[in-house]
């Protein structure tokens, strides 16, 4: 590879990961890009691992408007792989950026929680910081089958026709519920998959600086806090490495 050829690609905002289109930009650069609307997507490495064989995860992050590079380990294993330099973009620093903006902070988002305490948990720490909730922008999300869909949120949605859409599901989950609104609803929001992320703000789970978030480390605190719950889900992420080894570039 050139000089002039690494350059080029240094300068690109897209890196093509195991077949999926990641943007390698910054977090504000990712909300400016989502201001007009569309799906995002945060793929982690416990749920990156499962592409081959989750089909209803694989079409969400096929066909999402923006994918953030969420995954130290996948940065990591690429940038060694391919002697790149992308950066990482978490989740975290993602919805720290779009929560500064004045158009959530004046037109509002509606929200899909997991579950009624993180619901009041989210939403008090929202009212703290000058996002005011309305309790109908709320929607508590029922236990998903295997095949996603939800009637009673579109009919919701149709009816609030919000300009955010914020779900705050687990990795595979979101996804494809993103996808499904994405492909359902007679009008164009910003549908934005950050899981986790607000809960490391409320305290619903441990709260993770930004230093570390910064430095790739968010996982270690996770683990630290809940062991029994993460250290098993992030020892099967070691999986996605073979993946990306054999694939790199390519969808397996």
């Amino acid at each position: 590879m050139s000089s002039q050829t690494a350059r080029s690609l240094t300068r690109e905002p897209f890196r093509q990961i195991l077949g999926i289109k990641f943007f390698t930009g910054s977090a504000a650069e990712a909300v400016d890009r989502m201001s007009t609307g569309g799906l995002l997507v945060v793929p982690s490495a416990p749920a990156l691992k499962d592409l081959p064989s989750n089909l209803s995860y694989r079409e969400a992050l096929l066909n999402a408007d923006l994918t953030i590079t969420d995954s130290a380990f996948m940065v990591l294993i690429w940038n060694i792989l391919q002697r790149d330099r992308i950066q990482r973009t978490s989740g975290l620093a993602y919805l720290r950026e779009l929560l500064q903006r004045q158009d959530i902070r004046q037109t509002g988002a509606f929200w899909v929680m997991a579950g009624a305490s993180s619901a009041l948990r989210n939403v008090r720490w929202l009212r703290s910081i000058g996002i005011n909730v309305a309790p109908e922008d709320i929607y508590l999300a029922p236990q998903y089958k295997d095949e996603i869909a939800d009637e009673a949120l579109l009919k919701l949605l149709r009816e609030r026709r919000p300009h955010h859409i914020v779900l705050t599901l687990g990795g595979g989950t979101q996804e494809p519920l993103g996808f499904y609104l994405k492909r359902n609803l007679d009008f164009h929001p910003a549908i934005h998959c950050i899981g986790a992320a607000i809960a490391f703000l409320t305290g619903d789970q441990v709260r993770i600086p930004e230093w570390a978030d910064r430095f790739y480390v968010g996982w270690l605190f996770r683990c630290l806090a809940q062991p029994r719950r993460f250290v098993s889900r992030y020892w099967r992420a070691r999986k996605l490495l073979p993946l990306m080894l054999r694939y790199r570039g390519n969808l397996p």
